[in-house]
């Protein structure tokens, strides 16, 4: 979503609705991201007074494109071309869930539009409405092109968990005509497979997050969040201050993952930021291996991150990161913790818990104040080897949460990569932005 500074500027503003009110105060305050925000609540206001808003909201954040599209649909929400232009900018522009309303509408007063219908699918997409962008291909496959349509046909139904709708439409998709789309073939082939395989260890229902996990992206879930698994987590965590104890449990959890695959890794890689030199020291200690800094390459080796993100802005991650897309044989990637909301650029093969935001172990903690009341302590500046050391010695009991959340011991998780082993360590690791069809609470 675009937040620039809101640069003030004395345009007055028409009389609003009560819905649109809301949000042409936070433009009066100079506040553009919350006036967005508050646009999420108005879905169903007329196109041209949405327009107007959004219209301000562009030219003070300096974005023209997206004003003058605004513009022309608050001048015109009959006109097709208008309100096409207007849902790509907003698409471009981060800002997908004001496309939608508009290119509904675009498709309707011009159903034949293949541009309209994938821009909507687009913007579908990127709100994680697979299921909206499933049913929108189907109901126009009489119309569409083989690539991409019925491939992002296959692609949404996946991640809206209709493996049925997928199969289907997966077995009558021709090779492409055009070689720029055999990777995203070769992709959607693994992820069938890996879901055939999965099928024969897990559920892969609504709330089967190991299961999808794997399906998607290739990564093996380690464990699962032990608080509000019934109150819309489903094994996630929203916000999550880390601990050694934790950071224990995974590298055990991440040793059986390894021999229940059958891997013989020969060294430990360490990434180039703290955490996850730290994280890897501690991992040679438990798989009793030799640990070295990362170097492209190498392969029967364990590569250990703490946070993926965390590499990500470190200087050297970028490059390390891209090294790490295209796999090397015997190579691992495991990440401890991996943000779900905004997933990293690259995909582990394995990962201890999702989040949506984490506090490192060795990081700015929260802990309580000298008046009763919480701060940020220092961040721990030891050795990183003093650190490791220490979660090496740590207790790894899993923690008992709520008592709600199913039990998952260490033998179920072995079992599913006892079952998958033949599908894992597959082709690349391109990204994952979606969440799939297991939903978790999030917030903003």
């Amino acid at each position: 979503m675009f937040s620039r500074k809101s640069r003030r500027r004395g345009a007055s503003r028409p009389p609003a609705s009560a819905a649109l009110r809301p949000a042409w105060e936070s433009l009066d305050a100079g506040d553009v991201p919350g006036a967005l925000r508050h646009l999420r609540d108005a879905s169903g206001e007329p196109l041209a007074e949405v327009a107007l808003v959004v219209g301000r909201a562009a030219a003070a954040a300096g974005f023209d494109d997206l004003a003058q599209a605004a513009t022309a649909v608050a001048a015109d929400p009959g006109e097709a071309r208008a309100l096409h232009a207007y849902g790509y900018a907003c698409v471009e522009r981060g800002v997908s869930h004001l496309a939608i309303p508009a290119l509904r509408e675009a498709l309707r007063l011009a159903p034949g539009s293949p541009a309209v219908l994938r821009e909507l699918v687009s913007a579908y997409e990127d709100e994680q409405l697979h299921r909206e962008a499933a049913d929108l291909l189907a109901a126009h496959e009489s119309g569409f092109a083989e690539w991409p349509d019925r491939y992002l046909l296959v692609f949404n139904a996946v991640l809206a968990g209709d493996l049925d709708l997928a199969r289907r439409h997966h077995a009558v998709l021709p090779a492409p005509d055009d070689a720029m789309w055999l990777p995203a073939r070769e992709r959607q082939n693994r992820v069938l497979r890996r879901a055939e395989s999965a099928g024969h260890a897990s559920p892969l229902d609504g709330t089967d997050l190991r299961g999808w996990q794997y399906v998607l992206g290739g990564t093996v879930l380690g464990t699962l969040s032990p608080y509000g698994y019934d109150a819309g987590m489903t094994g996630r965590f929203a916000f999550l201050q880390d601990t050694p104890d934790l950071c224990l449990q995974g590298l055990l959890r991440l040793k059986a993952v390894l021999d229940a695959g059958g891997l013989r890794p020969r060294s430990v890689s360490l990434l180039p930021d703290r955490g996850s030199r730290v994280l890897g020291l501690a991992a040679a200690t438990v798989l009793d291996l030799p640990a070295e800094p990362f170097a492209a390459g190498r392969e029967d080796t364990v590569v250990v991150a703490h946070d993926l993100d965390a590499t990500l802005h470190t200087d050297g991650g970028p490059a390390v990161l891209d090294q790490l897309v295209a796999r090397t044989p015997g190579q691992v990637l495991h990440a401890h913790a991996s943000c779900w909301t905004d997933p990293p650029f690259v995909t582990p093969d394995s990962v201890t818990l999702l989040h949506q935001s984490v506090v490192a172990p060795w990081g700015e903690v929260l802990r309580q104040a000298a008046d009763g009341g919480v701060e940020r302590g220092a961040p721990d500046g030891r050795p990183e080897a003093e650190i490791a050391a220490d979660i090496v010695a740590a207790d790894p009991t899993p923690d008992e949460g709520d008592g709600r959340t199913p039990a998952d011991p260490v033998e179920r998780l072995t079992g599913f990569v006892e079952a998958v082993r033949g599908t894992w360590l597959r082709g690349d690791r391109t990204r994952v932005k979606s969440a799939g069809p297991v939903p978790s609470g999030r917030f903003r």
